[in-house]
C-alpha cells in the first residue's frame, strides 16, 4: 500500500509505502518522489533505513536528489509512524 505525504508546488508528489521486512529483517519503507512531465514522469525512490536511492528516472537534478535525501532523513520518524498507523489521517 502507498500513502500520500505531500505535494510540492513544482508538482512533485511524495508517497510512502507500508513497513516491510528487508533482506536482513530490518523494517523498511520506500519513499517515492514523482512529478508528471510532457514525456511521462520524473521518479525517485529512496529506501529507509539505508537512505539509498533505488530508482532515479527522468530529469530530477543532483541538487533535487540531495534535497529529497534530506527530506527523507529529517522525516524518517514520521514515515515510520504514519506507515504503522496506515497513513496520514485527513479530515
Amino acid at each position: 500500500m502507498m500513502y500520500s505525504y505531500v505535494k510540492y508546488s513544482d508538482g512533485t508528489e511524495v508517497v510512502f509505502s507500508d513497513i516491510y521486512k528487508g533482506k536482513n529483517g530490518e523494517k523498511c519503507i520506500n519513499v517515492h518522489f514523482e512529478r508528471t512531465t510532457e514525456n511521462g514522469f520524473d521518479s525517485v525512490r529512496i529506501k529507509l533505513p539505508s537512505y539509498e536511492v533505488e530508482v532515479w528516472e527522468g530529469n530530477y537534478s543532483d541538487k533535487e536528489i540531495e534535497l529529497f535525501k534530506k527530506i527523507v532523513e529529517n522525516s524518517s520518524d514520521l514515515f515510520y509512524k504514519y506507515a504503522s498507523e496506515g497513513g496520514l489521517k485527513f479530515a
